[in-house]
């Protein structure tokens, strides 16, 4: 993928392993939520050059009783703070408390956090960078004709090794990655 100047994305980012520390226990508490070294500098450093930053997260800790979405909003709010305070901000958030078995169009791979963040925020998803550390954060992205790109944080590593075929654009971490989109 190549962009040309004066190009400005919409970036839209899976949260945890991309942002912050992942767990197969899931992130239950804001004590748990714990920002990946240089995400949320990254984070800062793309919303200065003009780009709009939006999440998009499966949260099926909510459907599965492990916290609700009072904690949810306070892990939430814990990052945009920090991102709030390297001079960054997230345009918008969208999340998917359901779990699998509630077969909803909202969980990645299915695309609806990414279409309820465009018809919100206008978004044209045919130029938007999705950014994700798992295959479904890039089938979802594929799937409404954005640009995935993988880090290999969180489950990233794991999922290239299960596909070390995919065509994507593939970096160490979330601030790697930023430093390309602002090459």
């Amino acid at each position: 993928m190549v962009l040309e100047k004066p190009f400005k994305a919409d970036i839209i980012l899976d949260r945890d392993g991309v942002i912050n520390l992942d767990s197969d226990a899931y992130v239950k508490s804001v004590d748990e939520w714990i920002a990946i070294e240089s995400s949320i500098e990254a984070i800062a450093m793309l919303h200065k050059a003009g780009h709009r930053i939006f999440i998009a997260t499966n949260q099926s800790g909510i459907g599965r009783g492990y916290f609700c979405t009072a904690t949810l909003e306070a892990m939430h709010q814990k990052m945009l703070r920090l991102i709030q305070q390297a001079g960054g901000k997230i345009t918008g958030i969208a999340f998917c408390p359901h779990t699998p078995q509630d077969q909803c169009t909202c969980r990645k791979p299915n695309a609806g956090l990414l279409k309820d963040l465009a018809q919100k925020f206008d978004i044209n998803l045919n130029t938007a960078i999705v950014i994700g550390d798992s295959l479904r954060d890039l089938q979802a992205a594929i799937e409404v004709g954005s640009n995935p790109i993988l880090v290999l944080t969180g489950k990233g590593k794991k999922t290239l090794q299960s596909n070390p075929d995919l065509p994507y654009p593939t970096y160490n971490n979330l601030y790697d990655a930023s430093q390309k989109i602002l090459a």
